[in-house]
């Protein structure tokens, strides 16, 4: 085996790249990184450096890890401020650091690639061998692997990164033939809360339509992400995406790049912009251009809820956080993240406090599981 780092994606192509990303994986796909390089939401000015570990034998690419260093820790979903805060008063410099993730994105899935047909563990454990020699080459402070699946979890734990857990609320269709079929399972109060809720939206006049990337011309591609834009620069913050990405992305997946659009008196008030898999559903953005009651509970999650149960997905991810998704019959889900901290001092400090923070994370999923909306015998 041989490295090399690849500062961008396009010194690959993507049949090379794609031959290593297991199926389902679309946010590892070449069309996705690449276009996030290419469009302004990585690279340049964006504090996100692509660093992408890469192993090649005499078959060509056997290996990869999408990895970025980093001057900030904005965008990944797993936070690590006050860590930052902890260096800087001890005299230390936290940035730059290395990051193996899905910029912008926190949902699991495989972060160390190997192509089909080799040792997977033999390959990963290089990977991570590489990945720290880099992170000391380059003068960073740390690793971060983000929302790992079971088996690079496995592997990062048995090389002794220092795991973090986090909770997520996931909504899983089982077998529901209609939304009224998905509500039965709920208690009597939980349901009638729903149904009004919903009811209150369609009141008002609002209609809903589903638009996939084939049909998203650019007019409505630019309202999509001019309400999603919103969103952002209301809490102060520049989007993560831009509108170039948008059209880069609907082209790029067709079918797989959904928006559910609100519409009010023929106009656009609202949207919800999500990814699909085979068997998930990803939500990942939304904007309304004015105040409706429960319209972002309808826009977000029950119209998510409601396309699964239609087009048979298995699973709904509608992002990071939200103790209000409870209610709507999302369950509590624990992520995963992995950390190699370079300085063995704060190696022994944040390794203590993860503990106890696994801990406190552990039993709070536990406890918000007593508040899901189904009936006891549905449980």
């Amino acid at each position: 085996m041989e490295s090399r780092i690849a500062t961008s994606l396009t010194a690959l192509t993507a049949r090379e790249w794609d031959a290593l990303v297991p199926d389902g994986a679309l946010f590892l796909q070449h069309a996705f990184l690449e276009g996030l390089e290419q469009t302004g939401c990585t690279d340049g000015d964006t504090g996100w450096e692509s660093a992408h570990v890469l192993l090649t034998d005499l078959h060509g690419l056997a290996a990869a890890a999408p990895a970025y260093l980093k001057t900030h820790s904005f965008g990944e979903f797993v936070f690590d401020f006050s860590w930052a805060q902890a260096y800087a008063r001890a005299g230390l410099d936290y940035y730059p650091r290395l990051v193996v993730a899905v910029p912008f994105t926190p949902a699991t899935g495989p972060r160390l690639l190997v192509r089909p047909g080799l040792d997977p563990v033999t390959i990963k454990r290089q990977l991570l061998t590489r990945l720290a020699a880099l992170a000391r080459e380059r003068g960073a402070s740390s690793v971060h692997v983000l929302f790992p699946d079971e088996a690079d979890t496995a592997v990062l734990d048995e090389a002794g990164w220092l795991g973090r857990r986090d909770c997520q609320f996931h909504w899983y269709n089982r077998g529901y033939t209609s939304f009224d079929h998905y509500l039965a399972n709920f208690t009597a109060e939980k349901r009638k809360k729903a149904r009004r809720e919903r009811r209150r939206v369609a009141e008002m006049g609002i209609r809903f339509e589903t638009w996939t990337g084939e049909q998203l011309p650019d007019e409505r591609l630019d309202a999509v992400h001019a309400l999603h834009r919103d969103t952002f620069l209301r809490h102060g913050h520049e989007p993560y995406l831009t509108r170039a990405f948008f059209t880069r992305a609907a082209r790029a997946f067709n079918r797989d790049f959904v928006v559910k659009a609100a519409l009010w008196r023929g106009a656009l008030v609202a949207c919800a912009v999500f990814f699909r898999s085979p068997d998930t559903l990803y939500g990942r953005y939304w904007g309304a251009a004015a105040d409706f009651h429960s319209l972002h509970f309808e826009t977000c999650y029950h119209q998510g809820i409601e396309y699964c149960i239609e087009t048979g997905l298995a699973r709904f991810e509608p992002g990071t956080q939200g103790e209000h998704k409870i209610a709507r019959g999302f369950e509590p889900a624990l992520t995963r993240s992995a950390h190699l901290i370079l300085d063995e001092r704060f190696r022994a400090a944040i390794g203590a406090y993860l503990a106890r923070e696994g801990h406190s994370v552990d039993a709070y999923a536990e406890a918000v599981r007593a508040h899901v909306p189904f009936r006891k015998i549905s449980r």
